[in-house]
């Protein structure tokens, strides 16, 4: 059996602020496989939104593992954690985090440019047609819809083919419709690049939608009851 993708022992998370230490994430054990898609709800301030900011290493673990596609990424300084996102993750977020002064097709080069690729805007032009949005290319983010802004991030989230996408609450800013029609795009490019998804959601049919689905409580993963 090949190992997994991602692979998470006794994972802690404290931060210190003003009102003293704060335990985020208490002894997260978890394992993704390749092209496996798994989701996590919870209530809001339960820990979902660090941990896919830990498994990126935005956020540094107090102490575990974090390993995904073979890099152990705790230790890691931030040069070799910038280099690690690059070549193995794509995140989508609720808020869109276009760079207003770029047209779409310049945001979607962005992190083909970081990386060196030569003929990045050509790539970025072909991950615009496979989200619908080829005629769109020219356009900055304040002349797009919230529905097309999210299609923009989806298409920079996988211009490189990353192995693993984090998605938190993709669907969180969009009406009902919109955001339906964003993540059936989203999981036809996961199964297309046989990508694994990280899904961070409230909504109980989009998750539904994983091979898997987990809760999360005061930090913790739990097995929902029934599955």
């Amino acid at each position: 059996m090949s190992e997994p993708l991602v692979e998470i022992d006794d994972l802690h998370l404290s931060l210190v602020g003003g009102g003293g230490r704060v335990n985020i994430l208490r002894g997260i054990d978890l394992r993704l496989a390749a092209g496996e898609t798994l989701s996590v709800v919870g209530t809001s301030g339960a820990g979902k939104t660090t941990l896919l900011m830990a498994i990126a290493g935005l956020e540094a673990a107090s102490s575990g593992r974090i390993r995904v596609a073979g890099v152990d990424i705790t230790g890691l300084d931030e040069d070799a954690l910038a280099r690690f996102r690059r070549r193995h993750v794509g995140i989508v977020f609720q808020s869109f985090h276009l760079v207003a002064t770029m047209t779409a097709a310049e945001n979607v080069a962005l992190p083909l440019e970081f990386a060196g690729v030569a003929d990045a805007l050509e790539q970025a032009a072909a991950a615009l047609a496979s989200v619908g949005l080829e005629a769109r290319r020219r356009h900055y983010p304040g002349q797009l819809s919230g529905g097309e802004q999210q299609r923009v991030a989806l298409a920079r989230a996988f211009v490189a083919r990353p192995a693993l996408l984090l998605a938190d609450e993709p669907t969180g800013n969009l009406d009902g419709e919109t955001g339906a029609r964003v993540m059936d795009l989203l999981f036809g490019l996961q199964q297309e690049n046989g990508t694994s998804l990280l899904l961070v959601t409230h909504d109980g049919a989009l998750a539904g939608r994983c091979d898997r689905r987990l809760c999360m409580r005061d930090g913790r993963l739990f097995a929902e009851a029934g599955r």
